[in-house]
C-alpha cells in the first residue's frame, strides 16, 4: 500500500467534497450525541487543517453544557502543542478567543495557556480502516504521544465517510483507536 499516494488522494478528495459543509454538520451532530454518554471532563482535540472536520464547535457546546448540569462540571478542552525535540504532543487549554500562535508547522496553538492531560482524545483521520486503524499525515506524533501518556486516554478518530479504506493495512507501530465517528455515525467499534 502506497500510503503517500493514498494520503494525497484522500486529502484531495476531502478538499473537493461537494457537500463537505453538510457532512460537517452531520458529524457535529454525531459527535454531540456521542459525547452525551461520555464521563470525561478533559478532552484533547485538534485545530483543523487541509479540509479536516472541525471538532471545536461541538466541544465548545459540550463545555457549555457541562455548566448547565444539575451538578455543574468544569469541562476543559485542550489543543496540541508540538514538542520538537521528542516529536510528541502536549495539550494546552483552549477556549474561544484564547491567545493563539502558530507552531513550527504553521498550525495555530494556544499561547501561554495551562497544560492539561486529556482523558479522551479526538484525532483527525486522513483515512481509516477495519479494526479502528487510522491513516494520519505520517509524522507519527499521535502514536508517539499515546505511547507515553499514562493513563492512556480514550482515542476517537474523526473523519468523513469517503475516508474509509477497506483494505487499509496497519504497520506494526500503529495503535488502533478506541472509536471512530464519521458523518453517518459510529463506525468503530461495530
Amino acid at each position: 500500500m502506497d500510503k503517500v499516494a493514498l494520503r494525497r488522494a484522500l486529502i484531495a478528495e476531502r478538499l473537493n467534497l461537494p457537500n463537505r459543509l453538510q457532512r460537517a454538520d452531520q458529524l457535529q451532530q454525531v459527535m454531540r450525541i456521542w459525547l452525551l454518554e461520555q464521563p470525561d471532563t478533559v478532552i484533547g482535540a485538534y485545530w483543523p487543517i487541509k479540509g479536516e472536520f472541525d471538532p471545536l464547535p461541538a466541544l465548545h457546546r459540550w463545555k457549555e453544557d457541562g455548566e448547565l448540569l444539575e451538578q455543574p462540571q468544569r469541562r476543559r478542552i485542550g489543543l496540541p502543542v508540538i514538542n520538537k525535540e521528542h516529536k510528541t504532543l502536549t495539550f494546552h487549554a483552549w477556549y474561544p478567543g484564547c491567545p493563539m500562535e502558530e507552531d513550527a508547522y504553521g498550525i495555530p496553538k494556544p499561547k501561554d495557556t495551562e497544560l492539561i492531560v486529556p482523558t479522551l482524545l479526538f484525532v483527525p483521520c486522513v483515512g481509516y480502516g477495519p479494526g479502528g486503524y487510522r491513516l494520519g499525515y505520517g509524522g507519527g506524533f499521535y502514536d508517539r504521544t499515546l505511547a507515553t501518556l499514562q493513563p492512556r486516554p480514550t482515542t476517537v478518530g474523526l473523519g468523513y465517510t469517503h475516508a474509509y479504506v477497506d483494505d487499509f493495512e496497519p504497520e506494526a507501530h500503529d495503535l488502533p483507536l478506541d472509536a471512530i465517528l464519521n458523518d453517518n455515525g459510529v463506525v468503530w467499534p461495530v
